[in-house]
């Protein structure tokens, strides 16, 4: 393991205590609706909170939360069918699971992106995400350069369409903490 590697771990941790923190805290999910679809525990506490809880389930607004997953997951899944690098069931599946992590964000960015309203919290966990993706970027070219046959083109085209779906997100939340105003995104 390099550096890049563990603070991009680093990151992604960080990002779900953040989530966590938000939702046990205010007793709310709005605006993290989609937010964790793969990471194991940590989604399922998320969940959980989010479907489960007495007061935090009343939060949900389902009304904005209208993005359709099927518009992610069936093409992801044709992909993986098409484009794996042997065509088994478990690379199938994992190369599935890939696809699928690179817009696992998008309807959480389509959902703050509606509402208009991302509190610090939520746009903490989004920055932090998006920081982990970049960085595991940086650790596989890392290892590109340092480990003899290592090339994972499909990790490599998902992690760089994953981070790039928050290079929009990125700017406006740089420009608010420059101008030490409110995050917002456009409408």
């Amino acid at each position: 393991m390099n550096i890049f590697r563990l603070a991009g771990d680093m990151f992604h941790l960080a990002s779900v205590l953040v989530l966590l923190l938000k939702i046990h805290t205010i007793k709310s999910c709005a605006d993290s609706r989609a937010v964790a679809m793969l990471q194991n525990v940590s989604s399922f506490s998320i969940v959980w909170y989010m479907r489960r809880h007495r007061i935090v389930r009343r939060s949900y607004d389902k009304d904005q939360d209208t993005f359709r997953h099927l518009f992610l997951i069936l093409p992801c899944l044709l992909l993986a069918l098409v484009m794996n690098e042997k065509f088994t069931f478990l690379e199938v599946m994992w190369t599935f699971s890939i696809y699928l992590e690179a817009v696992a964000i998008l309807p959480q960015l389509v959902l703050l992106q509606r509402t208009r309203n991302i509190d610090n919290l939520t746009g903490q966990y989004i920055f932090l995400m998006g920081a982990y993706r970049a960085l595991y970027i940086v650790n596989w070219a890392y290892r590109y350069f340092t480990e003899d046959h290592y090339s994972h083109w499909i990790t490599w085209i998902a992690g760089l369409i994953q981070t790039l779906l928050y290079v929009d997100f990125f700017y406006y939340y740089f420009q608010s903490w420059k101008n030490n105003v409110k995050l917002e995104l456009p409408a």
